[in-house]
């Protein structure tokens, strides 16, 4: 169906009129509204404290003063350079870019790329490079740092390759994630011996983690099951839910978990097999090498599974489930092994925490720690397993970065800002599938049902 261009038949007045209305309401200005909304807010969680005797005095310091115009300087800033600076240069980058492709076809440059990319040799090969950095670069590192490395960084980053399970493939939005962390945990702590009920048989800690991995499956299904017919917001709150139900039996069932004490003097990992005995102590680095193996394992149980019947199951579901259900998907039970297998990581994590730190009680698993793996996953990319863990490395590194600098109980606050602005400009993330990156192109060109995260409250009808 052809459109007809109905400005032709305007006044000069009202043409000029829907120009102007044109530019103000045009996506540039929007974002433009968008960033100065964002520098009003820095300016008023920035500035002065507020006080009972005056409860306008920080408002009225914060309009007055110059931090409000520092904090619009920032973000109009930001705006700028990605609005104007930015186009010469993906020009650029354009231009580069076809020259490269048009180099593809002879030369040695354009050789050399496709082989890099037809070769698995060479491909493995630059995977076998940065896993050797991962290995030897921190011990290079402060104490301070290994300690990050290992206790937020890699935790976290099996945390989040979990939840993109859900999340990224699935299209499941599960706000109560960190809970299957602290079943990991609690079962570290009965397996070993240090909870009020006694288990059957005490385990060394690397017997564990296989029991606790099902442990954290099985908890996955309790948590599916009951929630296979919610979709968006509903299943949002149920999962929300989960992780309360969890944390409030972990503080007042004293004769089970040990109520607000917790579990104390949880054994450290150690090994005994044939003459070979260690015993790994406080110091970071064992731990780090110990999560590496295990980050490297699940990413590639996780990458063939993505790409196998199941990960096409789950993307058919996440894109449209009707439609997958109607062309002879099982949706309910790859939903439910989509909350199992994601839930699985937790146990590994929750395991290898507990051991390290040697006690836990509830309050280590806080509702923030389940908000802020989401914002690791979709900062880093939904869907995409080397996203994911450049999101947290670069989410959980910041606040560590700024804490010589900003009050602790501002350094989340700059890290929203940071998420704010990376929805504006990058709403796929820092490294994205190309699946993703193909559907929010299509959304955005009104093609199809390409977005699944941004279904109706309570599903499609």
């Amino acid at each position: 169906m052809s459109t007809v261009d109905t400005s032709k038949n305007l006044t000069p007045s009202a043409a000029a009129k829907l120009r102007r209305t044109a530019w103000y309401r045009s996506e540039r200005f929007s974002r433009l509204w968008a960033m100065i909304a964002l520098g009003v807010l820095l300016a008023l969680v920035t500035g002065e404290q507020g006080n009972t005797r005056d409860i306008f005095f920080s408002i009225e310091s914060t309009v007055t003063g110059p931090n409000l115009w520092i904090c619009l300087a920032l973000t109009v800033g930001v705006w700028a350079l990605r609005e104007f600076a930015a186009t010469p240069i993906k020009g650029a980058v354009t231009k580069a870019r076809e020259s490269a492709k048009s180099a593809t076809s002879g030369g040695p440059v354009g050789s050399l790329r496709g082989r890099f990319q037809s070769d698995k040799r060479l491909k493995l090969g630059g995977i076998a490079v940065l896993l050797i950095l991962v290995l030897v670069i921190p011990s290079g590192l402060e104490r301070t740092w290994q300690t990050v490395l290992v206790d937020q960084i890699a935790i976290f980053a099996l945390l989040a390759i979990g939840l993109n399970v859900v999340i990224g493939w699935a299209g499941l939005l599960d706000l109560g994630f960190f809970a299957f962390f602290a079943v990991g945990a609690y079962s570290t702590a009965y397996w070993t011996g240090r909870l009020p009920i006694e288990p059957p048989v005490v385990l060394n800690n690397f017997w564990v983690i296989p029991v606790a991995v099902v442990t954290c499956l099985v908890f996955g299904l309790v948590l599916g099951a009951p929630t296979l017919r919610l979709r968006g917001d509903y299943l949002a709150i149920v999962t929300l839910g989960f992780h309360e139900i969890i944390y409030l039996v972990a503080k007042n069932a004293d004769g089970l978990t040990g109520g607000p004490q917790g579990a104390r003097l949880i054994p450290d990992f150690s090994i005994d097999f044939a003459g070979l005995e260690y015993k790994w102590s406080i110091k970071p680095l064992p731990y780090w090498y110990l999560l590496v193996f295990f980050i490297v394992l699940v990413i590639i149980l996780f990458s063939r599974l993505e790409h196998s019947r199941v990960g096409r199951a789950w993307t058919a579901i996440r894109e449209d489930e009707i439609a997958a259900a109607a062309n002879g998907v099982n949706t309910v039970q790859f939903k439910l092994m989509a909350f199992a297998i994601g839930a699985s990581t937790s146990g590994v994590a929750g395991v290898i925490f507990t051991s390290k730190y040697g006690y836990i009680n509830p309050e280590v698993f806080p509702l923030l720690q389940s908000i802020l793996i989401l914002a690791y996953v979709i900062f880093g990319g939904m869907g995409s397993i080397p996203g994911v863990l450049i999101g947290t490395a670069i989410l959980v590194w910041l606040p560590e970065a700024l804490k010589d600098w900003v009050d602790p109980s501002d350094r989340y606050m700059y890290l929203g800002a940071l998420l704010v602005i990376m929805m504006i400009y990058r709403p796929q993330g820092v490294w994205p599938s190309r699946r993703r990156q193909r559907e929010l192109k299509m959304a955005e060109e009104g093609i199809g049902d390409a977005d699944a995260m941004s279904e109706p409250a309570g599903g499609k009808f």
